[in-house]
């Protein structure tokens, strides 16, 4: 790829690595996109790194409850699962990129099945498929009734363990390394803990895979598990990739709500409880979906949430209530097991009274902008599953699509490498010999260190968004919050070309480098340009919804926001022409970017010209970074 500078200079504040290894591929992350691409990898003759961030178990996969999307029953056909990805999508979905999707999906799933998953079948052997939000027909494949992605991650990291796959577990990626051309040449990393390597190291690799997941602890409450702080997203912005799509954030209808004050990862009650009949209703027992949709409880999570937060607002209360006593135990404890056990836990019996539930942050629609072979704007960078921004979902995702976007995108990516691979491919890294160390990578002269936030800011980043970029957002909230932010990041010193960003005279005391202040680095990185592209959107649409903008607008914003660091001059913001992605490798000057007065360059994402020195922009003009 050519034609699209690349690169910021800018890195998280940490050591300097203090060891390496080489390897044709490095994926980032070990849930269903990042797995099952090392295992294709692999198959291929790649020498193929994983890294994550805990266990190889520990991913967000696992938590996936409902199942696994794809026309496999009779009577269902690639073409109706696309309609209701489009529908779902809210006119923003890449249709090419959906109909890769949905026609690639069954084969996929089939050889996950080969691969050794286990899905819940009938007595005849056939697929158990169910419905869930959003879909006609029942297509979802699910595991254990309710631990569908526990039952993928077995499979797969039970194929990675009886794979030659090198695995390194308890690690956090920081930064991307790239060549003097900016093409990709690996990534550093923190490894935590003692092993065959720990503190900060490298992984030399011409091409990567950021499958990190996704941004849900930039909320209060998600049902995102603890490593999900958008570290993937955060290293390629740092890398000069472009994102897109941030501010569509599916905020999931059905948490299990356990108090106002509740913070953290919150128990989901699966959409597929709604599939199997459950009734959406207020504390009278109305069922207040009925005659908003045509398909009531089972219409696009969007739409479910809103309505949720709508009937709390008119009732002037904190949560609504699913009512499925009508199932029975028996039901309950064959087909939902799993969510049964986290209500009792919680002193909650579904057998016997309805299950309080509120919305809380899920899924990231946008992330990492990809072409349908994983491919970034970043050349030998690749990103997969939520941490990337594929156009399959649109302003919305639809259920169960996601770990087969995983799935699908996955085997692509694994593919692109090994063509580029058997093709001699730029930035190889060099097989050595068994006594010949891999070289630990020099940092460029001019880099820019993050200076670090605090750990002890979390709490508050996650508050501010909480209150001013979830379910309901205005311009008000949008930019105090972004105010908000501004201030956590005025806490930490300027950034100091070469240096560790503590200059004499900063206006606070960086952070020691570490896990936490690296999170809680990455967290205010995504939270920023969250509330950027969610303000530069003046309409609703999908998850995003505008309070002060309530109509969806087609003639002007049909369109997707595309985001990037440039070297030095903070966050430039771009719309697209249409719903569909340009080529990852299209030049700036074929749509350039604007600086949006409300985006001031950042000091968590630093730039090494003051605020002052950047002129301004007229009115509607776009400018060149």
């Amino acid at each position: 790829m050519t034609g699209r500078p690349t690169g910021t200079g800018i890195r998280l504040t940490a050591p300097a690595p203090g060891w390496a290894v080489d390897a044709d591929v490095v994926v980032v992350g070990s849930g269903v996109a990042g797995l099952t691409t090392a295992l294709r990898c692999t198959a291929a003759g790649l020498r193929t790194v994983v890294v994550t961030k805990a266990r190889l178990d520990d991913g967000s996969t696992r938590w996936a409850q409902g199942g696994i999307a794809a026309a496999l029953g009779e009577g269902d056909t690639p073409e109706q699962h696309l309609d209701d990805t489009l529908v779902a999508g809210a006119g923003l979905c890449d249709e090419e990129a959906v109909r890769t999707l949905v026609t690639e999906g069954p084969a996929a799933v089939r050889r996950l099945i080969d691969t050794g998953a286990h899905f819940d079948t009938s007595a005849a052997g056939e697929l158990q498929l169910t419905r869930e939000g959003g879909h006609h027909r029942r297509r979802i494949a699910h595991a254990g009734g309710d631990a569908t992605g526990a039952e993928i991650s077995r499979a797969l990291v039970a194929a990675v363990r009886d794979s030659a796959l090198r695995t390194v577990e308890n690690a956090l990626v920081l930064d991307l390394l790239t060549d003097g051309q900016g093409r990709t040449s690996g990534v550093t990393l923190h490894v935590m803990g003692e092993g065959q390597h720990d503190g900060v190291g490298a992984v030399h690799a011409p091409a990567v895979v950021l499958a990190t997941g996704g941004m849900g602890q930039v909320f209060s409450a998600t049902t995102n598990p603890p490593v999900s702080t958008g570290d993937g997203v955060a290293l390629a912005l740092r890398a000069g990739a472009e994102v897109s799509d941030l501010e569509f954030v599916q905020f999931h209808p059905t948490v299990l709500f356990l108090g106002a004050g509740a913070e953290g990862q919150q128990p989901l009650v699966s959409e597929a409880v709604r599939g199997e009949g459950a009734h959406l209703v207020d504390a009278d027992g109305v069922r207040f979906m009925l005659g908003l949709h045509e398909l009531a409880e089972l219409a696009p999570r969007d739409i479910v949430a809103k309505a949720i937060t709508r009937r709390m607002r008119e009732q002037d209360t904190t949560h609504m209530y699913l009512d499925a006593r009508h199932f029975g135990a028996e039901m309950w404890e064959t087909r939902f097991p799993t969510i049964l056990a986290a209500c009792r836990s919680h002193g909650i019996d579904p057998v016997t009274e309805p299950i309080p539930v509120a919305p809380a942050a899920h899924y990231a629609s946008g992330g990492i902008r990809t072409d349908l072979r994983g491919r970034t704007t970043v050349p030998g960078l690749y990103a997969s599953g939520e941490a990337a921004c594929t156009g399959v979902h649109g302003a919305n995702r639809l259920a169960s699509n996601s770990l087969l976007e995983g799935l699908v995108f996955a085997e692509r990516i694994a593919a692109d490498i090994a063509e580029g691979a058997a093709r001699g491919a730029e930035g190889a890294v060099p097989r050595r010999g068994p006594d010949e160390a891999a070289p630990v990578p020099v940092e460029p002269a001019g880099t820019l260190h993050v200076p670090l936030i605090a750990p002890e800011a979390r709490a508050g980043i996650q508050r501010v968004m909480s209150l001013g970029a979830s379910v309901l957002r205005s311009a008000a909230s949008l930019e105090a919050a972004a105010a908000a932010l501004d201030a956590v990041s005025r806490q930490a010193p300027a950034p100091e070309a070469g240096g560790t960003g503590q200059p004499a005279g900063s206006p606070g005391k960086a952070a020691v480098p570490g896990v936490d202040a690296w999170e809680t680095t990455n967290l205010l990185c995504v939270a920023r340009v969250l509330v950027a592209t969610a303000l530069e959107r003046a309409e609703t649409r999908g998850c995003h919804w505008r309070e002060d903008r309530p109509e969806r607008d087609d003639t002007d914003w049909r369109t997707h926001l595309v985001a990037r660091l440039a070297p030095g001059r903070g966050l430039f913001l771009r719309r697209t022409e249409t719903a569909a992605f340009p080529p990852v490798d299209a030049p700036p000057a074929d749509a350039p970017y604007t600086d949006p007065s409300h985006v001031a360059p950042s000091d968590a994402v630093p730039t090494a010209v003051p605020d002052s020195d950047v002129p301004p922009r007229p009115a509607n003009a776009p400018r060149e970074p």
